[in-house]
C-alpha cells in the first residue's frame, strides 16, 4: 500500500484503529480534537468496531479508561495540555491499578500565559505518574509508537499505561507520508488482548483496586510498579526488534544520528529534533563533527542506552523544550544525574531552553549553541543554562511593555507610582 498523507492526529487515530481498540473514552481539547473526530466518524460509520463515550472531563475520561482496561478491554484515549493536568489525579490512580492502555498526548504549552502551540511541560509533568512515555519526531513514528505502546502496556512484565507524545501543530496538523501496515500484519504483531492476561501470578502480585493501606503495603505496591516500569527497557528492545522485522522500521529506545565519530552531540526530544538533524547535516558539510542523540523512550529512562550514545564525546548540548520553574531544563538535570559518578572524564554538558510555546529554533541558534559549547570545552568553564531568545524578540517585548505602561498610566491616573518589575524602578504618574 503506498504511503498516505496524514496529519499526526490522523496517524494516532490510525494507530488506534489498527490496534483494534474496543473502547475510546474521550473529551475534546485543542490541538487533540481531530483524533477523536476521526475515530468518532469511523465508529459511527461502522468502519471500525468499538464504542466511544464522551465524558464530562478529562478526569472522568481517564477514570473510565482505567476501569475498562482493568477488565481486559483494549482502551485508547487522547488529551493535551490543560486536559492532561486536569486528569493528573487519575493518571496516578490508574497506574496504581496497573491498568494497561494507551493515552496519546498532543503537547501544548501550559497556562498562564496561554498558548496553543507546543512545548513539553505538560507531558513532563506526568513523568512520575507511572505511565511509560514514548516521544515522537514525525507522523510515521506516531502511528508506529501507538502500536509499540500497546505491546508495552499489555506485556505481563509491565502492565502499566503508556503515554505516546506528539507535538501540537508541528505534528498534530502537519501532513506527512505515512505507511499504513496491513491489518493482518498488525494482528501478527499485536494480537487481541486476552482478558485472562489481566490476572497476575501469585508470585507477582499487583494492585488492581483502590484500598486504604498503611505505609508498608503502600511502599510494596508502589515499588512493584517501579520495578515493572524498569522492565520496560528490555521489553521495548524486544518488541522494537520484532516491529523492525515485520515492518522494516527501526525504533530504538534512543535514536543516534551521525554520532559514531561525533565530538559533540545535540540531545533533545520531540519534533524539533528534526531541526537538529538538519543542523547536524549542515554542520557536517562545514566540517564539524556533530551528531544527535534523541531519547524515544523517556520512561523508563533508558540510562544505559543514553550513556552508550554519549560515551567518549567531548560535549553534549541539551535543548529542553520545557522549563521546570526554579530549576531549569528537565532533560538537562536527568542527563546530569545519569552521568554522575561514572568512570572516566565526563563530557562538558551545556543547557539551553528553547522552543517554549512553539517558538522556533533557527539554524543560526544551533550554530550558536555549538560555538558556546566549543568555548566551554576549551576553557573548562561551563556557562549557566540560558534561554534561546534573540535581541529582536526582546526589543518587541520591551515595546509591548512600554505600550502597556502608557495605557496603565492613562487609565488609572492619580493612583501613585507603579513599580516596574522589569526595571525595579518607580515610575511616577503625571
Amino acid at each position: 500500500m503506498p504511503p498516505k498523507l496524514l496529519t499526526g492526529n490522523a496517524a494516532a487515530a490510525w494507530g488506534a484503529r489498527l490496534a483494534a481498540v474496543d473502547y475510546v473514552p474521550a473529551f475534546p481539547i485543542t490541538p487533540q480534537t481531530e483524533i477523536i473526530e476521526i475515530l468518532g466518524a469511523w465508529l459511527d460509520s461502522g468502519e471500525m468496531p468499538g464504542r466511544m463515550v464522551t465524558l464530562e472531563s478529562e478526569h472522568s475520561m481517564i477514570t473510565a479508561a482505567g476501569a475498562a482496561a482493568a477488565t481486559g478491554v483494549r482502551v485508547f484515549s487522547a488529551t493535551s495540555s490543560q486536559g492532561l493536568l486536569y486528569a493528573m489525579e487519575m493518571l496516578y490512580t490508574v497506574a496504581g491499578w496497573r491498568a494497561p492502555f494507551v493515552l496519546v498526548n498532543v503537547s501544548r504549552g501550559l497556562s498562564a500565559p496561554i498558548t496553543l502551540e507546543a512545548d513539553h511541560n505538560d507531558v513532563l509533568a506526568a513523568r512520575d505518574s507511572g505511565f511509560l512515555q514514548l516521544h515522537c519526531a514525525d507522523c510515521q513514528e506516531v502511528l508506529d509508537s501507538v502500536l509499540l505502546a500497546y505491546r508495552l502496556a499489555e506485556d505481563p512484565l509491565i502492565r502499566l499505561p503508556v503515554l505516546v507524545n506528539l507535538d501540537g501543530f508541528y505534528l498534530s496538523f502537519t501532513r506527512e507520508p505515512v505507511s499504513l501496515p496491513e491489518a493482518e500484519a498488525v494482528r501478527g504483531f499485536l494480537p487481541p488482548f486476552d482478558p485472562r492476561d489481566i490476572r497476575f501470578a501469585a508470585n507477582a502480585p499487583a494492585s488492581q483496586a483502590v484500598a486504604v493501606l498503611g505505609g508498608g503495603p503502600y511502599s510494596y505496591f508502589r515499588y512493584e510498579a517501579h520495578l515493572a516500569a524498569l522492565n520496560g527497557v528490555a521489553v521495548y528492545e524486544r518488541v522494537a526488534a520484532e516491529f523492525n522485522t515485520l515492518f522494516g522500521r527501526q525504533r530504538d529506545a534512543v535514536e543516534c544520528y551521525k554520532t559514531i565519530d561525533a565530538e559533540i552531540v545535540f540531545y533533545m526530544i520531540g519534533s524539533f529534533s528534526t531541526k537538529a538533524r538538519e543542523a547536524v547535516d549542515r554542520l557536517r558539510d562545514a566540517g564539524q563533527k556533530v551528531g544527535l542523540v534523541r531519547p524515544r523512550l523517556l520512561r523508563p529512562f533508558p540510562a544505559g542506552h543514553v550513556l552508550t550514545a554519549v560515551a567518549g564525546k567531548q560535549g553534549i548540548i541539551v535543548i529542553d523544550q520545557n522549563l521546570s520553574i526554579g530549576l531549569g531544563g528537565i532533560l538537562y538535570t536527568e542527563l546530569l544525574a545519569s552521568l554522575y559518578d561514572k568512570p572516566g572524564a565526563p563530557p562538558v554538558v551545556t543547557s539551553f531552553i528553547g522552543g517554549l510555546g512553539g517558538r522556533d529554533i533557527s539554524p543560526q541558534e544551533f550554530y550558536h549553541m555549538l560555538t558556546i559549547t566549543r568555548q566551554a570545552i576549551a576553557s573548562g568553564s561551563v556557562p549557566p543554562p540560558r534561554l534561546l531568545y534573540t535581541a529582536g524578540e526582546l526589543r518587541e517585548i520591551r515595546k509591548l511593555q512600554a505600550i502597556a505602561q502608557v495605557e496603565r498610566e492613562e487609565t488609572a491616573p492619580g493612583q501613585g507610582p507603579i513599580r516596574d518589575s522589569n526595571t525595579a524602578q518607580e515610575t511616577p504618574r503625571e
